[in-house]
C-alpha cells in the first residue's frame, strides 16, 4: 500500500449522557488530529481530491477496472463522511446511520475492508481501525445467552479478523475467539432442538462467514466444523428447494402476498447468496460437503438472474413486483455482488451472468445520490414494503462496495478458491493507520511535555514485553503423501516406537489397543480400545504420530478420545457380582495381513482374576475390511473353570458441558450405540456394538461403562463387532445418520 499525506478523517469520539458531543481528543499516529465535528471545512478536506466520478454505467458493455474503482472509492469515503459527522450513541443497537458495532455498520465495514486491501488510499484502513479501537476489538450482546448467541453481533468479527490477518496482533481477535469459543459447543448440540441459533436467513451473512474464516486464520477447524452443522439446520428450515429461494424465517411459511404467491424477501436473499460466498472464500476446497454450499449457491443465482427486472433491479417481494414497483437497491446489491464474486470464481458461466451482473450495476449507479450514498434503499425489517428513492443504509453502501470491486475484477483473471488472507503490512503502514490517544489536557509547557517523553520512554523500557518472546509455533499441518501413497488400504501395524500399540485402520475408521510396553510404563492402561477420529481415505496414523502431540487436529484427523480405565469401544471384561473385571494390556500378537483389502491380526491376553472364583485370560482376532465401520472380533475365553461366563462388552462413558450423551440398546437385535456429548473442539464421535442376539443377557452399566452382557462358554469362540464414527469425517455429520446406518448392517457371527 503506498502512503497518502494523511488527512482529518473522523469526528471526534466524544461524551455526554447518550451522544457524543464534546470536542475531539483522538489523533492519528503520525499526530494529525481527528477531524472535529464542528469543523466546517471537514467537508471539502474530506473529499480533496476526490471529485464526483462519472457514474454513468452502460448495461452492455463491461466497464474499465479504473472507472469502476473510481465509483467504489468515491461512495466509500462519501459513506465514511457521513457517519463521521454523526454524534456516537453510548448504546450501539439500534443506531442505523452511526458509527457502530451492530450489524448495520459491520456490513458496511466489511465492504471497507475489502477495498481498503486494494485501494492506495490509507483513509478507509485508517477509519476502520479508529471503528475497532473504540470498541476495543468487543462485540455487543453481553447480557444474555440469546444475545451471546446472535448471529447480528458477531458480524462485526470480520473486521476484527481483518485487522488481526494485516497486523497479527493477538489482542484483536481474543474478545471475537472467546465469543465463538462460547458458542461452539451450542452449535454443536447433539439433541436437536424446537429453537435455532440461525433461525432467520439474514444470519447466514453475519455468523458463518466468521467462524468459517476464524478456522482459516488460526488452522483450527472447530470453527468451521461447528459452522457447518448449524448452517444445515438452517437450510433444512428455510431453504426452498422448488422455488430456489430462502423463507425469511418460518413464520413464511404458506404466507402470500396480494398476488398469490409466496413471500420471498429481496434482501433476505440477497443475505444468504452473499454469505455463502464470504463463507466459501474460506472453506478448504476439500471440507466434506462443501458442494453442498456451491450447489444452493449456483441454484439461486440461476433463480435470481430469472427475477431481474428490466431496470436491471430486483423488487422487495421477488415473485410479486408489480405490488412492490419502486426501485430497490439493498437487495440488488447483494446480487450484483455474489453473481460477479460466481463469475469471478468459476462458480458461474461468464456468458450467463455477466450480462445481468452489468445491467445491475448500471441500475444501481443510477441510485446513487448527490450525497455519494446509494438510495432506494430498504429500511431495516423483516419483509417487504415499499421503498422511498433517497432512503440510504449502511448495508447497501458496504455491499455496494464489495459489488463494485467484483465487477472491478471482471477485467481480471478467475480467482481460485479458498481465498488466501491479506498480507501483513508494514510496521510503517500499521503506525500511520492505528490512532493512540493524545497526550493529557494537563501536559502544557515544554517542561511537561519533556517530562512526559521521558515517562513514556520509561514505560516502554521498562513493561514486561510478552510478544518478544518466542510465539507458540502454528499448528503443523500433514502435507498429504505422493499420489501412490493416497490408495484406500486396510493395515495394521506393531508400533514399539509407541510403547508396543497396536494400530489398524482403513478407509473409514482408525483404532488402537495397548501393549506391555505401555503396562510397565503406565499403571492405568489396559484393554480398552482406542478410537481415532480420521477425515482421509488412506492411512494416516503413522503420520499423525511422527508429532509428539498427535492430539492436535493436523488437518487428516487426530487422536482425542480418551479411553482412561473404560473399556472404550468395544473392551470386554467379565461382569460377576455387579462389577466387571479386566485384563491388562495385550501380552503377544501376530499379524496376519495388511496393506491390502483387509487388516487381520490376533492378540493374547494374559491371565485375570475374576474376584476369587477364577481366573480367564483371552485370544482376540481382529479383522478390518475396506469399505467397513466395523472390525470384526472373535474372542476365545478360556477359564480355569468350566461354568459359563457373563462377558460385559463395553462403551467408554462420557460427560462434559453439553450433556452425557445419547445411549441406545436395543436387545432384540443385539445392538449398544452411544453417541458422546459433543467436544467443545472436535465433534462427537459415535459408537455402536453389535452382538448375537442369542446370546445377549441384557445390559448393565459401571462408573465407566456402558455395557451389552453376553451369555459364552469358557473355550468356545463368539465374534462381536465394534464400530465407530466421526461427525468431523467424511461420512456421518449426525447421530441419527450413524445409528441409522449401523441399525441396517448384517452381521455374521
Amino acid at each position: 500500500m503506498t502512503l497518502r499525506r494523511a488527512v482529518p478523517t473522523i469526528a471526534a469520539f466524544l461524551l455526554a449522557s447518550t451522544v457524543l458531543t464534546s470536542p475531539a481528543l483522538s489523533q492519528s499516529a503520525a499526530g494529525q488530529p481527528w477531524a472535529p465535528q464542528s469543523n466546517p471545512g471537514v467537508e471539502a478536506e474530506w473529499l480533496a481530491g476526490k471529485p464526483r466520478p462519472d457514474l454513468t454505467f452502460r448495461a452492455d458493455v463491461r466497464p474499465s477496472r479504473e472507472q469502476t474503482m473510481a465509483a467504489v472509492e468515491y461512495v466509500a469515503a462519501s459513506q465514511i463522511k457521513d457517519m463521521a459527522q454523526r454524534p456516537l450513541a453510548l448504546s450501539t443497537g439500534s443506531n442505523l446511520t452511526q458509527m457502530s458495532s451492530n450489524w448495520v455498520a459491520a456490513t458496511f465495514y466489511i465492504g471497507a475492508a475489502r477495498l481498503a486491501r486494494v485501494s492506495d488510499d490509507p483513509e478507509t484502513l485508517r477509519f476502520l481501525t479508529a471503528v475497532a479501537e473504540h470498541y476495543n476489538y468487543s462485540l455487543r450482546g453481553a447480557r444474555s445467552g440469546p444475545t451471546m448467541l446472535n448471529a447480528d453481533d458477531q458480524t462485526i468479527g470480520d473486521l476484527y479478523l481483518e485487522l488481526y490477518s494485516r497486523r497479527g496482533q493477538d489482542g484483536v481477535l481474543m474478545p471475537l475467539r472467546q465469543r465463538l469459543d462460547y458458542m461452539v459447543p451450542h452449535l454443536n448440540r447433539t439433541a436437536e432442538t424446537e429453537a435455532s441459533i440461525w433461525w432467520w436467513a439474514d444470519a447466514l451473512y453475519m455468523a458463518p462467514p466468521v467462524l468459517a474464516r476464524m478456522s482459516a486464520v488460526t488452522g483450527d477447524p472447530k470453527y468451521l466444523r461447528a459452522m457447518d452443522k448449524e448452517f444445515r439446520r438452517t437450510i433444512d428450515r428455510l431453504w426452498v428447494p422448488e422455488q430456489r429461494l430462502f423463507l425469511r424465517d418460518q413464520r413464511f411459511k404458506g404466507r402470500t402476498e396480494a398476488n398469490g404467491q409466496p413471500i420471498y424477501w429481496s434482501r433476505a436473499n440477497g443475505w444468504v447468496m452473499g454469505g455463502l460466498a464470504r463463507t466459501l472464500e474460506a472453506m478448504p476446497a476439500d471440507f466434506e460437503g462443501r458442494q453442498d454450499y456451491v450447489d444452493i449457491f449456483q441454484a439461486m443465482a440461476g433463480r435470481i438472474r430469472e427475477l431481474q427486472q428490466d431496470d436491471g433491479l430486483w423488487r422487495a417481494s421477488l415473485l410479486a413486483p408489480e405490488l412492490y414497483p419502486q426501485a430497490e437497491t439493498s437487495g440488488s446489491v447483494f446480487y450484483v455482488y455474489a453473481m460477479a464474486w460466481g463469475v469471478n470464481h468459476g462458480l458461474l458461466d461468464r456468458a450467463v451472468y455477466e450480462p445481468a451482473v452489468l445491467k445491475g450495476w448500471a441500475a444501481l449507479n443510477r441510485h446513487v445520490l448527490p450525497s455519494g450514498l446509494v438510495g432506494a434503499t430498504q429500511k431495516t425489517g423483516d419483509m417487504p414494503v415499499a421503498t422511498d428513492p433517497n432512503e440510504v443504509g449502511l448495508y447497501t453502501t458496504g455491499t455496494y462496495l464489495l459489488a463494485g470491486l467484483e465487477v472491478a475484477d471482471l477485467n481480471g483473471a478467475q480467482k481460485a478458491l479458498p481465498l488466501a488472507e491479506p498480507a501483513r503490512d508494514a510496521p510503517d503502514v500499521i503506525a500511520a493507520t492505528t490512532p493512540t490517544p493524545p497526550a493529557p489536557v494537563t501536559v502544557v509547557g515544554e517542561a511537561e511535555i519533556k517530562r512526559r517523553a521521558e515517562e513514556m520512554h520509561a514505560t516502554r523500557a521498562l513493561s514486561y514485553d510478552p510478544t518478544a518472546l518466542a510465539r507458540p509455533a502454528e499448528v503443523e499441518r500433514l502435507t498429504p503423501p505422493p499420489a501412490d501413497e493416497q490408495q484406500p488400504r486396510a493395515v495394521v501395524r506393531f508400533a514399539p516406537d509407541r510403547l508396543d500399540d497396536l494400530l489398524w485402520e482403513n478407509d473409514r475408521v482408525a483404532h488402537r489397543i495397548y501393549g506391555p510396553a505401555l503396562e510397565a510404563r503406565e499403571a492405568p492402561s489396559g484393554s480398552g480400545v482406542d478410537v481415532w477420529a480420521k477425515r482421509v481415505r488412506y492411512p494416516y496414523m503413522d503420520r499423525q504420530l511422527r508429532f509428539p502431540n498427535y492430539h492436535v487436529d493436523r488437518g487428516e484427523g487426530l487422536d482425542y478420545y480418551d479411553v482412561g480405565r473404560g473399556r472404550g469401544s468395544g473392551g470386554l471384561g467379565v461382569w460377576f457380582e455387579n462389577k466387571l473385571w479386566t485384563s491388562r494390556n495385550f501380552s503377544t500378537y501376530r499379524i496376519d495381513e495388511t496393506g491390502g483389502d483387509e487388516a487381520r491380526f490376533s492378540v493374547d491376553y494374559r491371565p485375570w482374576p475374576v474376584d476369587v472364583a477364577r481366573k480367564v485370560w483371552e485370544t482376540r482376532d481382529f479383522s478390518l475390511p475396506l469399505g467397513s465401520n466395523f472390525t470384526r472380533m472373535t474372542s476365545t475365553l478360556n477359564s480355569d473353570t468350566t461354568e459359563p461366563l457373563i462377558v460385559g462388552i463395553g462403551i467408554s462413558k462420557r460427560r462434559n458441558a453439553a450433556g452425557a450423551g445419547a445411549v441406545t440398546r436395543d436387545a432384540a437385535n443385539g445392538r449398544l450405540m452411544f453417541w458422546e456429548p459433543a467436544n467443545p473442539e472436535h465433534g462427537s464421535i459415535g459408537i455402536a456394538i453389535a452382538v448375537d442376539p442369542a446370546l445377549v443377557e441384557g445390559f448393565a452399566e459401571d462408573a465407566d461403562n456402558y455395557l451389552i452382557l453376553v451369555r459364552v462358554t469358557p473355550g468356545r469362540p463368539f465374534t462381536y463387532y465394534m464400530g465407530s464414527a466421526w461427525d468431523g469425517g467424511l461420512d456421518f455429520k449426525t447421530r441419527e445418520a450413524w445409528e441409522s446406518f449401523a441399525q441396517g448392517q448384517t452381521f455374521r457371527f
